[in-house]
């Protein structure tokens, strides 16, 4: 069975209680799947499932123990139809992605968005620099065949309109051509 992926550029779990523009990309993905798809935040996940191995106190964020996500995920991701919502993905096995997204903001949007989330000034500049420099996108075009990874523009309640139906077309053609 082939799989989906989707990849967010930062963490939207800093502050759990406001709902930033990925999380609400993500919730609005999760409503209009189809009912043999299921989509997850791997962050989410991880701080509910304990699947992390320390805590990182200069970015005030858990450390993924990315071997046990693995471990976990495996059987769910053999059954197809899973949409993983994570800030990286190196780690994450080529076989189970049949197209990756990464989303992409302007430096100015992404400063600001993550200043309202209480960011410390040294994760925000990392966060930022890690835009400029595409390391996520760089990272997703490594890890898996370059054809599969997509650029996705982010900036605008708009582009989050614009993304949710791109990504339904092609889960509609997926499931066309695979079922």
């Amino acid at each position: 069975m082939q799989h989906l992926g989707f990849y967010e550029m930062f963490n939207p779990a800093k502050k759990m209680q406001h709902l930033g523009f990925y999380e609400l990309f993500l919730r609005l993905l999760r409503e209009d799947l189809p009912s043999s798809s299921c989509a997850f935040s791997i962050t989410l996940w991880l701080l509910s499932g304990n699947l992390y191995e320390g805590f990182d106190e200069e970015y005030e964020c858990p450390v993924l123990d990315e071997d046990r996500v693995i471990d976990e995920l495996e059987d769910r991701m053999s059954e197809g139809g899973i949409i993983v919502d994570y800030h990286g993905c190196d780690f994450f096995p080529e076989r189970w992605f049949q197209i990756v997204f990464v989303l992409r903001t302007d430096n100015s949007l992404l400063y600001d968005r993550l200043e309202s989330r209480g960011y410390k000034q040294k994760k925000l500049q990392d966060n930022v620099q890690c835009e400029i420099f595409q390391t996520i996108y760089e990272e997703a075009v490594e890890s898996y065949r370059q054809d599969i990874v997509h650029q996705l523009s982010s900036n605008t309640p708009e582009d989050l309109e614009q993304n949710l139906e791109q990504i339904f077309q092609w889960i509609q053609q997926w499931m066309k051509d695979n079922n």
